[in-house]
């Protein structure tokens, strides 16, 4: 998507979309996720729920298997749905990332 084009679809946004547009962009641009943890201590520093051993390429490789988010907190009760929404959003932001994990984990 051109520039010409992301401005024009901003424009179309209610307020509130706007706001999550510019909370998203602060985020990547500091690279600080709320929520998120990367510690090389930690399963080898990929980046995991705050406060868990839980990888975010784990939850994304679940979705992609059909898990919808209720199937994921049904799995995983120590998680809310505001740890699903910082997954998903840190997700986004890591494409690469998270593919390599999924893949370096499925050749485990």
């Amino acid at each position: 998507m051109q520039l010409a084009e992301l401005r024009n679809h901003l424009l179309t946004l209610t307020p509130m979309e706007k706001a999550e547009v510019v909370q998203f962009l602060v985020q990547s641009l500091s690279d600080t996720w709320p929520g998120i943890e990367t510690d090389p201590a930690v399963v080898g520093g990929d980046a995991c729920i705050a406060g868990t051993r839980l990888p975010v390429w784990d939850l994304v490789q679940y979705r992609r298997l059909g898990a919808t988010d209720a199937k994921v907190l049904e799995a995983y009760p120590q998680l809310t749905a505001t740890d699903l929404a910082h997954a998903w959003q840190y997700a986004a932001a890591h494409p690469d990332e998270i593919e390599v994990a999924i893949r370096q984990n499925e050749a485990a």
